[in-house]
């Protein structure tokens, strides 16, 4: 799914392309950055993985953004959202790799995508976040989510079994 630049105060949040793809994977499979994500850490990249991770632009249901930095056009995070029940429920995510953590980057970037969701007509956004993401957590929190409902997981590649919050907002 594709659509037009998100812009917030500080970012860009443009559609996902081909070449941001080992970018993404450096965040999602990385062991410290994608601590609380279901993606398998990875020590090396596998080409079909890469394959599928290059292609995510292209998906249909869900809106795979990579967000720069207004000013330099610098790669800060990830996010995505997928629009459900004829629209009025966006379901969010986003990820900022850690050089750039604690300069409040994913709380602007899920603004960004509610402002951008309202626009649309949605009354509701949601966001799944781990029990242990304490960062995450006050984001939600701070931008004035509750918690609706806990969901459990496991890490692909491993017996780890993960606890999520379920996270909603009207809007």
């Amino acid at each position: 799914m594709r659509i037009a630049t998100i812009k917030t105060k500080r970012l860009n949040l443009r559609n996902f392309q081909k070449v941001d793809a080992k970018f993404a994977i450096s965040i999602w499979n990385d062991r410290e950055m994608g601590e609380y994500l279901p993606d398998p850490s990875m020590d090396e990249i596998d080409p079909e993985y890469l394959k599928q991770i290059e292609e995510l632009g292209n998906d249909e249901s869900c809106c795979y953004l990579i967000s720069e930095l207004k000013t330099t056009g610098e790669r800060v995070g990830t996010c995505s959202f997928i629009p459900g029940q004829n629209g009025k429920v966006y379901d969010i995510a986003y990820c900022v790799h850690k050089t750039f953590w604690k300069n409040g980057y994913a709380a602007e970037m899920a603004e960004g995508m509610i402002q951008y969701a309202r626009q649309q007509g949605a009354e509701k956004i949601t966001v799944r976040i781990n029990k242990n993401n304490i960062a995450s957590n006050k984001i939600a929190e701070k931008l004035g989510f509750q918690i609706t409902g806990q969901k459990s997981y496991k890490k692909k590649g491993t017996d780890l079994i993960f606890e999520d919050y379920l996270y909603e907002l009207t809007i």
